[in-house]
């Protein structure tokens, strides 16, 4: 029952209970538990328990990679340890995980960050608020299982406080149920409050390059433990100052998972994401004529009816219908995929099968 405890050394990044039970099997081998602070090309960095605190160790990770991109593993992980042969043996099952959709033509998910309970995006006030993207963002963040929380950066760039209150005014209209934050890491307006926030839990850092996160991650971890850029002047836009995925302890408790800029966001079966993130349109689509309105010109649609009367923005009814659109079209092109290699295997299959039956009966002759 050590495991349980309060003082287990790994309880500052997040181990539990829940995480102690998962892991008791391979508690007999000699193994201990550890959670994934960094991931390169076939090794990965670990906090694992050493004495009455923790140490790093550098891991291979033959023995758990797959061919799966959704299963791959990825900085937030808990993992199965051999300290021993430097192997990690096992991962322990996720809690949370943000999936977004790659670039790529074959339509595959990619795992940024697991086992998170806060989500932050992260926004500049340098650059003129899209509250489309922040609208992909938070469908994401909400698909994921984790709390999102959208973090305005740059706050000391904003000419006033009247203008800032728009802008936030603004980043709530388009994030129902989200708890927004104004901070400026130059000169700590706001930090202390999302500290407090992010504390004891494990948060991931997410947004466009130039959004701040490095700073902000320095700012929240009290040192310099992330590389900053200054953002182009024509654009606003950063450089990838952070270039992998890092855990990050934070003084308050809790970890900090700093990711890389992401300039594609592409959603990835995140139907569930876009009704948290248009939950006012969820509520009203309820009180539609037809249960399968397309809120597009049917008769006694709740959802129009609200438009013309302007208690709901045409932006964010066109903002939901281009998410369920490109879900939709996401989720046609990987099941389509999945048809692909299944017959693929099926062809497989016969070829092999056809090649037993022709030796067996030139075996006969």
């Amino acid at each position: 029952m050590s495991e349980l405890n309060a003082a287990h050394p790994l309880t500052a990044y997040g181990w539990d209970a829940g995480f102690a039970d998962s892991f008791a099997p391979h508690a007999a081998d000699g193994l201990v538990p550890g959670r994934i602070v960094r991931v390169d090309r076939g090794r990965c960095d670990l906090v694992v328990p050493d004495g009455d605190g923790v140490r790093t160790v550098l891991a291979d990770t033959a023995l758990v990679t797959t061919g799966d991109p959704l299963n791959i593993m990825c900085t937030g992980d808990w993992a199965v340890v051999d300290p021993a042969g430097g192997y990690v043996r096992a991962l322990l099952p996720r809690r949370t995980a943000f999936v977004r959709s790659t670039s790529s033509k074959r339509s595959e998910g990619q795992v940024l960050a697991a086992n998170v309970d806060h989500a932050v995006v992260a926004v500049s006030l340098a650059l003129e608020l899209d509250l489309g993207r922040i609208e992909r963002f938070l469908t994401l963040a909400w698909e994921s299982g984790a709390e999102p929380l959208v973090v305005l950066t740059k706050a000391d760039l904003v000419p006033g406080p009247d203008v800032l209150g728009h802008l936030i005014a603004d980043t709530e209209a388009a994030s129902p149920g989200v708890q927004v934050l104004a901070v400026s890491a130059e000169t700590g307006e706001g930090v202390d409050v999302l500290a407090a926030v992010l504390a004891g839990g494990t948060s991931v850092l997410l947004g466009q390059s130039g959004a701040g996160k490095s700073t902000l991650a320095n700012a929240l971890v009290g040192e310099d433990v992330q590389a900053v850029r200054a953002a182009r002047d024509r654009d606003g836009k950063g450089r990838h100052t952070t270039t992998t995925r890092n855990l990050l302890p934070l003084p308050g408790g809790g970890v900090l998972i700093d990711t890389p800029g992401l300039r594609g966001v592409g959603l990835w079966d995140a139907e569930g994401g876009v009704a948290q993130t248009f939950s006012e349109i969820e509520a009203l689509a309820a009180d539609c004529r037809f249960q399968d309105c397309g809120h597009a010109s049917e008769p006694g649609c709740a959802v129009l009816e609200a438009v013309a009367g302007g208690a709901l923005p045409q932006r964010r009814l066109d903002s939901y219908r281009k998410l369920l659109r490109e879900n939709a079209h996401i989720a046609a092109r990987t099941d389509a995929r999945l048809r692909a290699e299944m017959r693929r295997e099926w062809k497989l299959k016969v070829t092999a099968g056809r090649h037993i039956a022709a030796h067996k009966r030139g075996g006969a002759h």
